[in-house]
Formats: structure tokens, C-alpha cells, sequence
């Protein structure tokens, strides 16, 4: 006979002392409108038009030992929610989230940490299909994060884990099923410190995945890098693998290399310039494909407003090659919040 144990908390009980009931909180809504024009050369793009509507609802409250807790959802276009998550912030113990997709936690929060003036070098309306690291993050986890008082000046842990590597979570009282079996438990570390240098942030982490199907073995990823500020310019480097290990016919690993500059003409203006390059190796082919990403941005703010410019090149996009492949792209955003 199969046993079900079900494991449920609403909040966590607070350093598993007696905690009392919450003090009365509150709810909060901000957001944004943003409206984009992008247009792909030799790319059939139809109607260039685009609009984002993005609610972020955020409750937060108190118990009575002290400790904080926020619950974040974020309601994307047409999504029911596109990202949910909880994060308790206790007395001496750090803060502990429980992520279904929000994204951030484990080494997630490294994926790409180069400076811009807007979006990501990927994340600018070209499609590039680029993989960067993920770790436990792309399924329904816990991440504790700990706190500054138990470590050195300047340095930053976090550890990140997941029963299941298999995507999101189900609602309160589900499991998921077994949809995927190829993927069992998997742990993320992350580490950074800013107490090196003035304006120098190092970061790296590691990820490990436990493989369960035929032919898989456990899945890993890594990365390091470090960013730099010296006035109003920042510059980064990074590197990152995310070995999948799966089976002949599918991706060996993605090996990715980063770097930005960024500089801020004034509180209103700044100027960006990204580079990402990704190898895909997969075993059944002769010849790794590689993908290059890069973005030239400008980004200019006028109160509640801003208007932003990217302008992007891809190559071999989705690790395909062949020039159909090749892609430069133009996006202008009007954004506006509230």
C-alpha cells in the first residue's frame, strides 16, 4: 500500500518555539505598463507592437517573536500568476523563502549578473534561446539565506533545495505526481562578498541535481564571476556550465562566458554595452554550436516614466547554425509605473 505524508505550513513556526499568531498585516499592490516596438531584420515580424501589464501583490506581517514574513505574487499579462513565493525573515536564523517560480533562489540568482542599462543582453525581444544556469530554481524550492551576523563582513550564503527537480509545485495540500522521473532531489550553494575591494562584488556557486532515468547520471552546474563599480562605471565578468549529462541524444552542457559595461551619464541617463557567449555540446553531433549574444542599450527616466532603447545582435540562435539563424533586432520601450 502507498502512504501519502502530507507536510503543510503557512508560514513556518517561527525558531520551532511557541509562536503566537500574526500581528495584523497589510497588502500592497505596485506595478507597470510597459509598450514595446521591436523589429527583427530578415525576420518575418509581424505586428511589432507589445504591451506588458504587469501587478506585483505583496502582504506582509509580523509574529510575535520577531520574525517578518512577505508573501510576493506576480500577475504577468495573461498568466493567473506567473510567480509566487514566501519569505520569513527571522530573529538570528536569516531568511527563508519558499519560491514556486519567482526565480532568484540557489544559483538562479547568478544567471546573469552583468551590468545594464536595461535588460539583459538575452532579454531584449530577439529570441536568442540562450541557456544560462539555473539549478534547483526551475522547480518549487526552499532557499535559506543566511544571516550577515553569523558570517564575515561582506560575505553572502545562500543554500537552496528541492525534493523533486521536475518543475513547480502543485496548490496547498498536492503533489505533483510523477510526470517526470528523470530528475530526483536536488541542492544549490551560492556565495558572494563585497568586502574585498570598494565597488568589487565577487559570486559563485554550485549546483547538484540527482539523475533517475536510464542513462542519466547527476546533473551539475557552476559559475563565478565578479562585477566592479568605479564611479559611474561598472564593468563584469562571468562564467558559467550547466552540465545536463542526459542521454546520447540530448545536451551535454551549456558553457556560457558574460561581460557588460555600464555607465551612468547622470541620475537620469546610462548607456550599456553586453556580450554573452554560449557553447551547446551534444554527443551524437560532430561539432559544438555556439551562440553570441549582444545588446548596446540606453535608458533615460523622467519621474514615473522611462523610455529605453536596445539594439541586438544573434548569432546562431537557439544553437542553430546557418545565417537564417542570425538575427539583429531593434526594441523601444515605453514604460510607466505605478
Amino acid at each position: 500500500m502507498n502512504k501519502l505524508t502530507k507536510i503543510g505550513a503557512s508560514a513556518l513556526c517561527g525558531t520551532l518555539a511557541s509562536v503566537a499568531a500574526a500581528h495584523a498585516g497589510e497588502m500592497s499592490v505596485a506595478g507597470g505598463a510597459t509598450v514595446t516596438w521591436s523589429q527583427n531584420e530578415s525576420e518575418l515580424t509581424g505586428n511589432p507592437i507589445g504591451f506588458n501589464s504587469g501587478l506585483t501583490f505583496t502582504g506582509t506581517g509580523e509574529l510575535d517573536n520577531g520574525t517578518t514574513f512577505t508573501l510576493t505574487l506576480t500577475n504577468a499579462d495573461k498568466s493567473a500568476y506567473s510567480a509566487g513565493s514566501i519569505a520569513l525573515v527571522t530573529p538570528g536564523l536569516g531568511t527563508f523563502t519558499i519560491d514556486q517560480g519567482a526565480g532568484g533562489s540557489g544559483i538562479d540568482r547568478y544567471d546573469d549578473m552583468m551590468p545594464t542599462a536595461w535588460e539583459e543582453t538575452t532579454g531584449t525581444g530577439t529570441g536568442t534561446g540562450l541557456q544560462t544556469v539555473g539549478g534547483v530554481s526551475g522547480s518549487a524550492n526552499i532557499d535559506w539565506n543566511l544571516p550577515a551576523d553569523m558570517l564575515p563582513d561582506g560575505l553572502g550564503v545562500a543554500l537552496a533545495y528541492t525534493p523533486r527537480a521536475s518543475g513547480l509545485g502543485g496548490n496547498d495540500k498536492a503533489s505533483t505526481g510523477s510526470a517526470n522521473e528523470s530528475l530526483g532531489a536536488g541542492w544549490d550553494i551560492a556565495l558572494e562578498s563585497t568586502g574585498l575591494a570598494d565597488g568589487l562584488k565577487v559570486f559563485a556557486g554550485h549546483s547538484e541535481i540527482e539523475g533517475l532515468g536510464a542513462g542519466m547520471l547527476d546533473a551539475t552546474g557552476d559559475v563565478i564571476g565578479a562585477t566592479y563599480a568605479i564611479g559611474s562605471v561598472t564593468v563584469g565578468y562571468q562564467w558559467s556550465k550547466d552540465n545536463k549529462n542526459g542521454t546520447s541524444s540530448s545536451t551535454s552542457f551549456y558553457e556560457n562566458e558574460a561581460f557588460g559595461i555600464s555607465f551612468a551619464v547622470n541620475d537620469d541617463l546610462s548607456i550599456s554595452y553586453g556580450n554573452h557567449e554560449s557553447t551547446r555540446s551534444v554527443p551524437t553531433t560532430t561539432a559544438d554550436v555556439e551562440l553570441t549574444a549582444e545588446s548596446l542599450q540606453v535608458a533615460y527616466s523622467m519621474g514615473g516614466m522611462s523610455i529605453k532603447l536596445a539594439e541586438t545582435s544573434v548569432d546562431n540562435g537557439n544553437y542553430t547554425s546557418g545565417t537564417t539563424k542570425d538575427i539583429d533586432g531593434t526594441t523601444l520601450a515605453l514604460t510607466l509605473a505605478f
